[in-house]
């Protein structure tokens, strides 16, 4: 290993692939050249990708920010770090966001408006000491005869009376406690603390609380100097929380090295950030807001408002169908408005509606407006004369109806409607949203920006797709399998029916299904873990084999799992079912014995609909040229089968560890690239993973599932009987 960055790597020896991934990543940073870097699950991507990072990070005065969407990764970064600085001491900080960590629970906004009224305060207060000082000497000179001390004074009294009348008008005012001990006393003992060890949110939340002071605020204010920082994807991909952070971190882009964790979701979480929405109620809140103020551009924002609601309920009301507005549930549901003849059926109806003279000249009024009662509100809330800090309803419904106007028909852009029902009222409201179906607008900036990008994943082949979507500019490209004994493993394609979605409801298939899932229960030495296209199929499947022997714990939409996760890897008869597409498809691991085989039922495509179908659209306008079919391809296939082999990684977490890996459907397997190639999805399958899959019968299935245990005497009595 390479003595630069052997003082970070806190293992005895490293595996031989994570030895020739630090060399490479090494070898990358001293040219600024991003990574693409997949790796096996359970094959210590993390550890090789911190190691050179900080050594480069250290020797080059730069930070080195990790991140991942995924809660369970924030903990295991947590570990590393501090396996690392048991070794070399590191000063790190883990972040979360301001809501989990303020110790008096107000929003961003009123945090904002505390912190300055609190500076302002102290600042005050220091001033009014320093003259009281002044005045003091002043006064001892005066006494021992000095004339022009007693003048001076004089002046310093005024001030005095000047300065303590500011200062009781600002008491009256909302200020923090817990920000206005940050500012009296040196958070000195802080950093030490922080830097001495590896610390938690939680921890430093509750070490600030114990000392009545601000523990988000002096996290910030010890940031100067961090050599690692763990956090958010949002802390990089939303580009105005980024430029906060590098300030607080006061490095410049080119002084960062961004590692992002399970980097196949960068791709939605990028669109996430991207996309802007606007609900009727915001936007009937910032009509009432402008009708109640006295000022000649209400008018204007009043002109935009009212027609542009009115067309948004107009338009989501004529898409029910009977019965539909009974079924909207509380989330939010897609109203389609896409026309092919022009603009989409909201810009119609409001083009319909609107009588004013000139739009553009309404929406600038809507715009300035709603700054200046912005600025009305956080002086109200500064000064004491509002509980909360207000944020003006009329700007943000500006914004995004001009963002809406001028961008709605870019490439990439998708304007849509949302229905849900509200929890507390019961009654159906709607949204207006600016889908961004193209990730690299948020994120190729940022590869720019930075020193260098670590992407690393399980599942990130093909790279040309991922650079291509992301904004990759030639990275390094790394790629190991799972370097664990192949004898401990097999990965069975078995050759059931293709599940097409119309083929579900099928009492053939579902029993040739069933069947199949019963053989692996059955000839499986503990527990297994069932993956399906969606939560409904899961449960079907969960009612077909209630009767099976063993302990079944399904997996529901919307209910915590931890604690079925829990007790399923307790057991050594347990049986989950769940969707690829829920939370345990990744992020967490099911290790030794907690599963022991593993299958995922059917090529679990999400759900397609005209929000798909506009991304597909966009990625063929802009990929097209590379290859045919490039929106399906590289928009739904390509996504999916990375989803199946994050699911299907959820086992063989070790080199001691044995299983079973299952897909079940015939488009997994080798035959069906000559058999029925428009639907196969061998080929996406990495060549080595290709090779590792076994085409199967399903009645053959449980033969060779016992062949396998057997082999490796997993069965503590008698095996089963076929």
């Amino acid at each position: 290993m390479a003595a630069e960055y052997d003082q970070f790597f806190p293992k005895a020896t490293p595996y031989e692939h994570q030895a020739e991934a630090m060399d490479a990543i090494a070898a990358a940073l001293e040219v600024g050249r991003d990574v693409a870097f997949e790796g096996a699950p359970g094959t210590g991507k993390t550890l090789a990708a911190l190691a050179p990072s900080l050594a480069y990070a250290r020797e080059h005065d730069k930070t080195v920010v990790i991140t991942t969407n995924v809660h369970q990764q924030m903990r295991q970064f947590t570990a590393e770090a501090r396996e690392i600085h048991a070794e070399t001491p590191i000063r790190s900080a883990v972040f979360k966001g301001k809501s989990s960590m303020c110790h008096i629970d107000v929003g961003y906004e009123e945090c904002q408006v505390l912190r300055d009224t609190t500076r302002d305060v102290v600042d005050l207060e220091t001033e009014l000491a320093e003259l009281r000082d002044k005045e003091r000497r002043l006064l001892d000179d005066a006494q021992s005869g000095s004339e022009s001390a007693a003048e001076k004074r004089q002046s310093i009294l005024q001030e005095i009376e000047a300065v303590e009348e500011q200062i009781e008008e600002l008491e009256d005012q909302h200020t923090c406690k817990h920000y206005r001990e940050n500012l009296t006393r040196p958070g000195d003992e802080f950093v030490s603390w922080l830097f001495d060890g590896v610390r938690t949110p939680e921890e430093v939340y509750s070490y600030a609380e114990q000392r009545g002071a601000c523990g988000y605020e002096r996290l910030k204010e010890g940031l100067n100097g961090v050599e690692l920082v763990v956090a958010n994807y949002h802390h990089l991909l939303d580009p105005a929380i980024r430029t906060q952070f590098f300030r607080w971190l006061d490095r410049d882009p080119e002084d960062v090295i961004a590692v992002f964790d399970e980097a196949h979701n960068v791709e939605d979480a990028a669109r996430d950030h991207a996309t802007r929405t606007l609900t009727e109620n915001t936007l009937e809140e910032a009509s009432t807001e402008a009708e109640e103020v006295e000022d000649s551009r209400s008018g204007g924002a009043i002109r935009i408002f009212d027609p542009f609601r009115e067309a948004l309920i107009e338009t989501y009301e004529a898409s029910f169908d009977f019965g539909d507005r009974e079924a909207v549930g509380t989330n939010w549901a897609d109203v389609p408005i896409a026309n092919e003849t022009g603009r989409d059926d909201l810009t119609v109806a409001f083009l319909n509606r609107y009588e004013g003279p000139d739009i553009t000249a309404d929406l600038e009024d809507a715009i300035k407006l709603g700054i200046v009662l912005d600025e009305e509100y956080e002086t109200a809330y500064r000064e004491g004369d509002a509980d909360t800090r207000r944020e003006s309803q009329t700007l943000q419904a500006a914004d995004f109806i001009k963002r809406y106007f001028e961008k709605g028909e870019e490439t990439g852009q998708y304007p849509t409607l949302g229905v849900r029902r509200d929890e507390a009222t019961g009654e159906v409201y709607g949204r207006a949203e600016l889908f961004n179906c193209i990730p690299r607008e948020v994120t190729e900036s940022l590869f720019e920006e930075v020193h260098s990008t670590v992407l690393m994943s399980a599942t990130l082949r093909p790279f040309d797709v991922l650079s291509e979507v992301l904004g990759l500019a030639e990275p390094k490209e790394l790629a190991f399998g799972l370097t664990f004994p192949e004898a401990n493993r097999r990965t069975f394609a078995v050759n059931v029916p293709p599940l097409f979605a119309s083929r579900r409801e099928d009492p053939g298939i579902q029993e040739v299904v069933s069947n199949t899932l019963r053989d692996i229960v059955r000839f499986t030495p503990g527990n297994a873990l069932f993956f399906f296209p969606s939560y409904a199929e899961a449960a079907r499947y969960y009612d077909h084999l209630e009767d099976i022997d063993g302990s079944t714990f399904l997996d529901e939409p919307g209910v915590p799992v931890e604690e079925r996760r829990q007790k399923f890897v307790s057991r050594s008869d347990g049986v989950m079912f769940t969707s690829l597409w829920g939370t345990l498809a990744e992020g967490v691991s099911f290790d030794g014995e907690d599963a022991q085989s593993v299958a995922v039922v059917g090529v679990p495509y999400p759900r397609l609909d005209e929000r798909s179908q506009a991304v597909q659209d966009a990625y063929d306008e802009v990929f097209g040229d590379r290859e045919e079919n490039a929106g399906w391809r590289y928009a739904v296939e390509i996504p999916t089968v990375r989803k199946t082999r994050q699911a299907i990684g959820r086992v063989i977490r070790s080199p001691e560890e044995i299983g079973v890996r299952a897909l079940i459907d015939r488009r997994y397997t080798t035959a069906s690239r000559t058999r029925m190639a428009d639907y196969s999805v061998n080929t996406d399958f990495p060549p080595e993973e290709r090779r590792e899959l076994v085409d199967v019968e399903p009645e053959k299935l449980k033969y060779a599932m016992l062949n396998f245990f057997r082999d490796h005497d997993a069965w503590d009595g008698e095996a089963p009987h076929p």
